[in-house]
């Protein structure tokens, strides 16, 4: 079994699995009366190590911003696995608890709210030799969106496991509405069709490639039915991270809700180098993204881990990613003669231009014994996000942090 111990910020919360119960159970009690001396008394049969391992985890996690945006995700997570049979089972739990008063909110004139999403996953996979399959299906819950979602897919080894590929599938059906409003009073549902193909090669003893492609098909109506976007008459001037005050008095009367293309096609390619040296262990990744709102996207990631002794790993982590707008954006939308509202509007920055640099450090201490420093190990993340964006209302940058502490134990 595999015990897992994370905390956040000094809050530490702790799952323990028991050992495996065949190899905790006291040898057979000796029998009172001497054997014969032509017969000696029989030895107990050794205890025979069950083929199943396990892994057991409990996270806690945090996030918060300068928008006044702050995350607590708690979350578990039990897998349980035949390595000679080839199969494994799993699941997690999460609680999302979201606590926010950005400069959206405020614009709306609402106040600071909080709300909380509930996700459950289970995932099952069988391997036997070189070919196998998995599956997965996941529920999220919140006041006022629902999704549910399943996919599968097949994978197979070649060449004495040099070269595999895989190909997968997977369907999302999501319903979105308005707290305290029931989905019979007011609902929209999108649904989104996943396509992935991965080909991974192995180019060495220490060396390792993969490069993915994956095509997202969604539609439906996802536009958010809290957000107003305000509307200004023509050769009015709005500056790039205007306030809230300028913006009220120089806009229109009318602001209507956020309207979003009814369909949307995402694709992504991604490409992965993992390379072991004497005292470092490198992952690059890069990955290309365009969707047929005209939105285009790169992102880099690279971690460098640095083994100090047998016992400590330590590196940084540096990410870096850059996008361009929708077709439709603009940072000041206005009514046309006779107050014609444009037919496509949002107020969400994450549709715009803007760019993110990230920085971490990561820290694994091995705690466990000199045969096997690895066997606990407790660990540190931290990660600084600053985004800039280029053409928006209110917001013209944010700086974000999460931070995560862990303890890990192969029992």
């Amino acid at each position: 079994m595999r015990l897992q111990l994370r905390h956040v910020g000094g809050l530490a919360l702790a799952l323990v699995a028991a050992s495996d119960p065949a190899l905790a159970q006291p040898e057979p009690y000796a029998a009172a009366a001497a054997p014969a001396p032509e017969a000696p008394a029989a030895q107990p049969a050794p205890a025979v190590r069950s083929n199943l391992t396990g892994h057991a985890g409990l996270e806690y996690g945090q996030y918060a911003d300068t928008d006044h945006v702050f995350v607590e995700t708690p979350s578990v997570t039990a897998t349980v696995s035949n390595p000679t049979a080839g199969w494994s089972l799993g699941g997690q739990y999460l609680v999302d608890v979201v606590s926010a008063a950005s400069v959206d909110i405020v614009a709306t004139a609402s106040r600071r709210w909080t709300e909380v999403r509930h996700e459950g996953e289970v995932q099952a996979a069988y391997k036997p030799k070189t070919f196998g399959a998995q599956a997965t299906a996941s529920v999220s819950d919140e006041p006022d969106y629902l999704s549910l979602a399943a996919g599968g897919a097949v994978t197979q080894d070649l060449f004495a496991k040099a070269f595999t590929w895989q190909l997968g599938y997977g369907y999302a059906r999501d319903v979105a509405g308005r707290t305290g409003t029931p989905f019979s009073v007011f609902s929209r549902t999108i649904d989104r069709h996943a396509l992935n193909a991965a080909l991974t090669f192995v180019l060495g003893p220490t060396t390792l490639a993969s490069l993915v492609g994956d095509a997202v098909f969604e539609g439906g109506d996802s536009s958010k039915p809290y957000r107003y976007v305000p509307l200004f008459a023509p050769g009015t001037s709005v500056p790039r991270g205007a306030s809230i005050d300028l913006v009220n008095a120089r806009r229109v009367s009318a602001r209507p809700l956020e309207q979003l293309p009814l369909s949307r096609q995402r694709y992504a390619l991604t490409a992965r180098l993992a390379r072991r040296y004497h005292l470092a262990t490198l992952r690059v990744d890069e990955r290309l993204y365009a969707d047929s709102w005209s939105m285009k996207a790169t992102t880099t990631d690279a971690r460098l881990l640095f083994d100090v002794g047998t016992r400590v790993e330590i590196g940084p982590h540096a990410r870096l990613h850059a996008q361009s707008a929708v077709d439709f954006w603009q940072l000041a939308y206005t009514v046309s003669p006779g107050f014609s509202v444009p037919a496509l509007r949002t107020g969400d920055r994450e549709l715009g231009p803007l760019v993110n640099a990230t920085g971490g450090i990561t820290l694994r201490i091995g705690l466990g014994s000199d045969a096997s420093p690895r066997s606990w190990t407790l660990g540190f993340d931290v990660n600084v996000t600053t985004t800039q964006y280029l053409d928006d209302l209110y917001v013209t940058d944010r700086l974000s942090t999460v931070g995560s502490t862990v303890l890990e134990a192969d029992l």
